[in-house]
């Protein structure tokens, strides 16, 4: 079982509620999503694994249980082209639960026209495979998010 934290300190307000249909239809996978504190931060790894995935937007971190978890910041913030994302590990790296991944800022992305909204997503597992999905209520970075059996 993968116990799944939040990388970031905001609001959860579940996939359901995320601007893309991608995300909010679970087409990526199942998994909550975080409206973040506008304020400059650091999304934190939410599981002990490797880095398997890193953009400036978005990564995944694949623990030893083959389970991979992507966090993407914000919504459509590839157009962003890196700008005010600041990469902290690489790609291939190990890491651990709580390690700062990217350091960005949600009220730029919101000034550039983008939804800073962050989903979080068990990538190719099914619904029922997740419990004690955070679904609303104050998170902070470490709250867990969800459980992945």
């Amino acid at each position: 079982m993968t116990t799944v934290t939040s990388p970031l300190a905001g609001q959860a307000i579940g996939l359901a509620n995320v601007p893309d249909p991608v995300f909010s239809g679970a087409m990526v996978g199942p998994g909550t999503a975080i409206d973040p504190v506008r304020e400059p931060g650091e999304a934190v790894s939410p599981i002990d694994g490797v880095v398997v995935s890193m953009h400036p937007h978005a990564f995944v971190v694949l623990d030893g249980d083959g389970h991979g978890v992507l966090t993407h910041l914000g919504i459509d913030t590839v157009q962003l082209n890196g700008e005010g994302f600041e990469l902290l590990v690489n790609k291939g790296d190990t890491v651990k639960r709580g390690q700062p991944v990217v350091k960005w800022d949600p009220s730029a992305v919101e000034a550039a026209g983008k939804s800073p909204i962050c989903p979080i997503v068990a990538l190719e597992a099914a619904p029922e495979q997740l419990s004690e999905v955070a679904e609303s209520g104050s998170l902070a970075a470490g709250d867990t998010l969800f459980t992945w059996k």
